[in-house]
């Protein structure tokens, strides 16, 4: 019978040869927690077991402990949801481009904080701001880490202790709780309700200008929609009325597109030009959405404004840093060069036919002689474009147990996520970038194979 005296000591397990290979690949101090930790697992197990496990077996165990415990949370996986804006899954993917001024500028030193041309300290926000301003026509851009940190700063700088107004069809909350309202408390500012849920004029605004509003603010709806009789002042009408009164205007964009997105058969979302050209003194939008960048908060607007807010204390808190300025700027010059659908991921996924895709699943099952090939919708996601799909082609696979196959789709190398829909495993190529392709199919041939041996 086996008893807790049996369990090997860790000085035992340390000097088995095979534990001197792991001690060298993870060092003394994590070796000895993972045999601390297999101990532990014994001595809970002890009474279940008929005999001690080997000391191969023994070795086996340490080595799967450090190596699970040495894998990232955070790693990269196969998109085939068909959301193209996945939240969950880091938004938008990188261009090569992007990913290759990342590499540039950390494999070393950089300018950062430095002026080639004088000698001398330089500023992070140039970087990306004259590209922003080449491509939108604004005066001036500042870059922070996202765009809740964006509109944070703005308020912040802008209309700490003044009242803003807004309509009341725009006091959204976004994924993670991020709530307009809670923001401008934040922030300090005075939030002034005006209109309806549905209905809100140009003549409330100027109610809320009479009793004192310093700053008229607009909200993109994000990822929600308001139909049937519903009314809503013009941006021009607002910067109008704004600058009347000598008030600012501020755009909160959300996605902040830059191209038009009706070309993809999407409705038509108002690009930062388009804003800009409207009369907004303020813009604020992501950079990760559909801009097809990194992670970003990007505000672009009148000197004035920018100039207030760059002096903030709290713009050295949330500002960019330099792999995030290198990606961006990378991205904003695919757009400058007129090459942003050829080469940022997210307009190639954009630009995709039904039938391409549909030749595409027909590959698939070729190659794995099983599922089948079924018309559905892709999406945009993100917070994006609300409501918005795509014609797209689903490779469809029946399983008995779509939470037991999903899940061995997870533990593949790289994770495959992909969507379920009742008895229908399904995956969208859209979402499946072409250099993961093949990697996803030699995973679902493994894993195909040990369902049609365990069958």
């Amino acid at each position: 019978m086996v008893s807790l005296r049996d369990i090997p000591s860790v000085d035992q397990i340390l000097h088995n040869p095979r534990t001197e290979q792991l001690l060298g690949l993870y060092g003394h101090a994590w070796t000895v927690s993972a045999i601390r930790e297999l101990q532990e697992d014994l001595r809970q197990s002890v009474q279940n077991i008929a005999e001690m496990p080997s000391d191969e077996e023994l070795i086996n165990s340490l080595e799967a402990i450090l190596e699970h415990q040495s894998q990232p949370s955070l790693r990269a996986v196969i998109n085939a949801t068909g959301v193209l804006l996945h939240t969950n899954l880091g938004r938008a993917p990188l261009s090569r481009a992007a990913l290759a001024a990342i590499e540039r500028v950390a494999s070393g030193y950089s300018t950062l904080e430095y002026d080639l041309a004088k000698g001398s300290r330089g500023k992070r926000d140039m970087h990306a701001s004259a590209l922003l301003t080449r491509l939108t026509g604004c005066e001036s851009a500042l870059v922070v880490n996202n765009n809740a940190a964006a509109v944070l700063l703005a308020l912040s700088a802008l209309a700490k202790g003044k009242k803003v107004a807004i309509s009341r069809s725009q006091l959204v909350e976004i994924g993670g709780g991020f709530r307009i309202p809670d923001v401008m408390k934040q922030s300090g500012a005075k939030l002034v309700e005006v209109g309806t849920t549905n209905r809100t004029r140009l003549s409330d605004f100027e109610q809320a200008i009479a009793e004192g509003a310093s700053m008229l603010l607009v909200a993109h709806q994000s990822n929600f929609k308001i139909i049937g009789f519903t009314e809503e002042p013009t941006l021009e009408d607002l910067a109008k009325l704004a600058h009347q009164h000598n008030l600012p205007l501020m755009v909160d964009l959300g996605s902040g597109a830059l191209l038009d997105t009706a070309k993809y058969g999407l409705a038509q979302e108002s690009t930062v030009q388009e804003t800009l050209s409207k009369g907004a003194d303020l813009v604020c939008f992501s950079g990760d959405k559909l801009l097809g960048g990194p992670q970003a908060g990007i505000l672009v607007g009148k000197n004035e404004l920018l100039a207030k807010i760059r002096r903030h204390p709290l713009y050295r808190a949330i500002r960019a840093d330099k792999l995030c300025l290198a990606a961006l700027s990378a991205t904003l010059l695919h757009y400058l060069k007129g090459e942003a659908e050829q080469e940022i991921p997210l307009y190639q996924m954009l630009s995709r036919s039904f039938e391409d895709l549909t030749a595409q699943v027909q590959r698939w099952i070729d190659r794995l002689q099983d599922g089948s090939a079924l018309e559905g919708l892709s999406t945009v996601g993100g917070g994006s474009l609300p409501g918005e799909t795509l014609p797209t082609c689903l490779f469809a696979l029946k399983v008995k147990s779509p939470a037991k196959f999903t899940a061995k789709l997870r533990e593949a190398n790289p994770p495959i996520i992909a969507r379920v829909q009742e008895d229908l495993l399904l995956l969208d190529p859209r979402t499946v970038l072409s250099w993961q392709e093949e990697t996803l199919l030699t995973s679902l041939q493994t894993i195909l194979l040990e369902r049609k041996e365990l069958s």
